[in-house]
């Protein structure tokens, strides 16, 4: 009998996925000093085509140069050009008939410091963590309406320069604290104008965005959102209020629901937390021995969706993402680390292998996100996985990188 995650997956939308097998979003730190795609961007997904994966996703694609998450990310602000690199990335990442949506970002406040000292953000409200090395912000300024205006055709222009480019998708970012996430999150937007105070005007901006997109690129273009199931912070985002803008969101027209959690202050997303009140939406003992982490919660708002969903972080076993499947707890896996360690995964488990690379489990937790980002410039560069590379000397080589694309940035 076929197992469910090789089943292919027809989009609301008329689009087929080949199966339920997705390359989730991972920063890659691989554009140019002008934010453009390079070379490095066309090796990688050119392997990542051929992983087995139905559906990529690429890392977040900013929509503002001066709102990066980091500095070597790929922007689209009309001021930089790049549209022949982006098509030549589509063309790799495409290369094995498979799915390549892009992800389009706004690092509002989690822009670093050394991109942006005053970003812009729905309120003039810090980051609440210690300023770890290469992750130090500074204090943002409350937007003004035509900026939060402009924002929203920012998002509309990328992505309509994404499906121009030959990307056969693409992924509005509403999580992990990025801007459209901060206006959700009541801790961050304090707004008492009509984009703030009542979900309803919190999740305003979402909501155009949305709208403006969907009518920039079509009715037959995949259009899919990564939305937090909680920010797992007292006072922040919810489950439940998650999932009334997923009621708001199933008369918009969706083809794909991610659902994820947490930010750079409560890095959820990665299996960590920073400040132990999780609020409202603290995990309970079933869900903690769960093998992914926002299962739970995603099953709670697959009732309500109309459109597909799925679910990103911890699944590191097919029987575990055969049962959800099987469950109706969500309808694509998302698989981000193991993509990493082991480009070669979804075809293995799609051939019957029972589990994933797992080297995070003997890595300090400190040095984890750092292992990863240096694969990722290995694997851009065309080599294969360092399977070796100590978690110290990880983090050493991704601040020499840092630095040096930080640099590059003066040249704006």
């Amino acid at each position: 009998m076929i197992q469910k995650l090789a089943e292919p997956l027809t989009l609301p939308c008329g689009a087929v996925l080949s199966n339920r097998l997705c390359k989730s979003a991972m920063t890659e730190g691989l554009a140019d000093e002008f934010n453009r795609a390079t070379e490095r961007h066309v090796k990688l997904y050119r392997r990542w085509s051929h992983s087995g994966c139905g559906l990529l996703l690429s890392g977040n694609i900013q929509v503002d140069r001066w709102h990066l998450e980091r500095p070597g990310n790929v922007a689209i602000d009309g001021r930089n050009g790049g549209e022949a690199q982006l098509a030549a990335y589509a063309r790799a990442g495409t290369e094995a008939g498979n799915h390549l949506w892009a992800q389009i970002s706004h690092g509002g406040r989690q822009t670093p410091y050394v991109v942006n000292p005053q970003p812009m953000a729905p309120s003039s409200v810090a980051i609440d963590m210690a300023d770890l090395p290469g992750f130090k912000t500074g204090q943002p300024r409350e937007m003004t309406e035509a900026e939060i205006l402009d924002v929203i055709e920012r998002f509309a222009n990328a992505a309509r320069v994404v499906r121009e480019a030959g990307f056969t998708g693409v992924q509005i970012h509403s999580a992990h604290g990025y801007l459209l996430s901060q206006f959700l999150n009541p801790l961050v937007n304090r707004r008492t104008d009509a984009w703030g105070g009542s979900l309803e005007n919190r999740a305003r901006l979402l909501l155009e965005v949305v709208r403006r997109v969907r009518g920039a690129v079509g009715a037959d273009f995949p259009l899919s959102i990564k939305l937090n199931s909680s920010d797992f912070q007292r006072g922040g985002f919810t489950n439940a209020e998650s999932a009334q803008v997923v009621q708001w969101l199933n008369d918009i027209g969706l083809d794909l629901l991610e659902l994820s959690g947490g930010s750079w202050e409560q890095p959820s997303l990665i299996g960590m937390t920073f400040h132990a009140d999780q609020g409202v939406d603290a995990p309970r003992e079933s869900t903690i021995r769960r093998e992914a982490y926002f299962i739970d919660y995603a099953a709670r708002i697959r009732q309500i969706a109309r459109m597909p969903t799925m679910v990103t972080g911890g699944f590191r076993s097919a029987a575990a993402m055969n049962a959800a499947l099987e469950a109706g707890e969500m309808d694509v896996v998302g698989l981000a680390r193991p993509l990493v360690a082991e480009p070669e995964t979804a075809r293995a488990l799609l051939a019957g292998a029972s589990h994933v690379a797992r080297p995070e489990a003997v890595l300090d937790p400190m040095h984890g996100q750092s292992w990863y980002y240096v694969q990722l410039l290995n694997l851009g560069d065309g080599l294969d996985v360092d399977a070796d590379l100590a978690g110290p000397d990880a983090s050493a080589r991704l601040l020499e990188n840092e630095a040096r694309a930080a640099a590059a940035l003066q040249s704006r």
